[in-house]
């Protein structure tokens, strides 16, 4: 295509006219209608970093409303929780709140959770070390897996399959 077979006589427009009339609005953000998309892992681990319990739901799902399915779908056999040897529980800040500690209490589960608003320095535990990370590292791990790192799958048991299949690699591997 030459310059001659283009649109427009060749005059360059200046002055008043020039300008378009869509620009003269400022570029505004849009506002997205009907919540987040995307997809939430909600893990529980032991220790070491295994995966015991993975639960799949929409992003839009607050953390709180997940904590009991996960809790639930323990698929390893757990000790009776005693008094000498309680089941503890370390969660992040996202569960602080009653309902959340119910649902763990009820369970048989001693809740670790930091409260909200304090400061790294002043909630420092000199006998031992908060094992939240764990869990962050087995996100990471499952992130390694290509296939899981972006979600391509529509029906929501083809993505818990892969999941799972990752978890079963992750625990072998261990």
């Amino acid at each position: 295509m030459t310059w001659k077979e283009l649109l427009g006589n060749g005059r360059v427009w200046t002055g008043r006219k020039a300008k378009r009339p869509w620009r003269e609005r400022r570029w505004e953000t849009i506002r997205r209608i009907g919540g987040k998309k995307g997809t939430k892992r909600s893990l529980l681990v032991d220790g070491r970093g295994a995966p015991l319990s993975l639960i799949v739901a929409g992003a839009n799902r607050h953390d709180v409303k997940l904590l009991g399915l996960t809790l639930d779908a323990i698929v390893v056999k757990r000790p009776k929780p005693t008094r000498r040897r309680p089941q503890h529980l370390c969660v992040d800040k996202g569960y602080a709140g009653k309902a959340a500690e119910k649902q763990m209490r009820d369970r048989g589960y001693t809740p670790h959770v930091p409260a909200k608003g304090t400061l790294k320095a002043a909630r420092h535990r000199p006998r031992g070390k908060a094992r939240r990370w764990v869990v962050e590292r087995t996100h990471s791990w499952m992130n390694n897996f290509r296939k899981l790192r972006v979600r391509y799958e529509k029906k929501a048991a083809n993505f818990e399959g892969l999941l799972h299949l990752a978890t079963a690699l992750i625990c072998w591997r261990m």
